[in-house]
């Protein structure tokens, strides 16, 4: 079992020893789809969703009774705006319980990881700075490091999620969570962003900074690991996800399943989108069924009820276009209806359980 150093205000190092698998207890595991993973990786194109998404699959894991803890790592605090609570500081907070589904709720724990605190944490740790790395803050030569090398940084901010992923419950005050969620880089720079090891390489080449990244490598390209692609069915998030797929399996990082969010309701069935497309709905019947429910029925309203119902066929057609490049990924796919009234507390709940419902949790 690997030892987790405890920080002076009980938070746990991010860099002690933790290169050891921890065995865990396999009733723990969540059940669908993702059996004995315990990190999730959350990317998407900006706009998807992504936050959203993972905050709602921390959510679900926490119905199924898991502890889970769901880091940040782009300094946006996007998971306090979710979850309306104060901004988050490097410690982990308690944010939400899951849906008591099964008798026995989890929790939901978040951590926004800052790369300047973790840097910070590094040479407390290996180099015994102390009050000396605080200053070195204050004078910006923390901020310098992590800007001049992003390789660095990136093995930095994946070093603290690797430690609660392996974390035991040795250390005086330690929390052990059966699930990591990470909200993680856009789908773009996602693979880079993971493949710490080749971002290190011409920095790096020994030392303890490079056990590290050797470490994180291990555990990302193991079977304790996936990575979850958001996307909406829109052309350009479709491409990115595909492409997103290839660089990670090439890198050999264990891609996960696509989550299509921010999907609309099917409002015309099959027949009546055909007839839609072709402009042939009934003009004379939907009058009447006007008329008949107390409406003030003008030749104006008619047309743009058509006109509307054309749109609608449309963008089902395109859709379904993406939906069919989707499937042809050949990997598991969730979907995640529009909340027509924005995202709140409430929402996030309805997607776990929709996550839940279709196994991804």
């Amino acid at each position: 079992m690997s030892q987790v150093t405890v920080g002076p205000d009980g938070a746990p190092s991010t860099l002690g020893d933790v290169s050891k698998d921890v065995t865990r207890d396999p009733a723990k595991d969540p059940a669908g789809d993702w059996p004995g993973v315990r990190l999730h990786v959350v990317t998407g194109k900006g706009g998807t969703g992504k936050s959203t998404v993972a905050a709602a699959l921390a959510l679900a894991l926490a119905s199924r009774g898991q502890q889970v803890l769901l880091c940040e790592v782009e300094g946006r605090q996007g998971i306090a705006q979710l979850f309306d609570v104060p901004p988050l500081p490097y410690e982990e907070r308690r944010i939400a319980s899951g849906d008591d589904r099964d008798g026995e709720g989890g929790e939901v724990y978040a951590l926004a990881i800052e790369p300047e605190a973790a840097l910070l944490e590094y040479l407390s740790m290996y180099y015994r700075l102390g009050r000396a790395g605080k200053a070195l803050d204050r004078f910006g030569v923390i901020d310098f490091a992590t800007t001049i090398a992003p390789g660095v940084r990136d093995v930095l901010l994946t070093g603290k999620v690797y430690e609660a992923v392996h974390r035991n419950k040795r250390g005086k005050n330690q929390r052990e969570y059966d699930a990591v969620v990470l909200d993680a880089p856009p789908t773009g720079r996602i693979a880079q962003f993971l493949n710490v090891n080749s971002e290190l390489a011409g920095l790096a080449k020994v030392g303890p900074i490079r056990g590290q990244a050797d470490s994180i490598m291990k555990l990302l390209r193991s079977d304790l690991t996936r990575v979850h692609l958001v996307t909406v069915l829109e052309d350009m998030p479709v491409q990115e996800t595909a492409d997103g797929i290839g660089e990670l399996t090439a890198d050999g990082l264990p891609v996960g399943g696509v989550v299509v969010n921010l999907v609309r309701n099917r409002e015309l069935d099959a027949t009546a989108r055909g007839l839609a497309l072709e402009d042939r709905l009934p003009r004379d019947q939907i009058e009447a069924d006007l008329v008949k429910a107390g409406v003030d029925v003008t030749p104006d309203l008619v047309t743009g009820l058509l006109r509307e119902a054309r749109e609608h066929a449309e963008r089902r057609e395109l859709e379904d276009e993406q939906r069919a490049r989707i499937a042809a990924l050949d990997v598991p796919t969730y979907e995640l209806a529009r909340q027509p009234d924005g995202i709140d507390l409430g929402a996030l709940y309805e997607l776990a359980a929709d996550l839940l419902d279709q196994g991804m949790a």
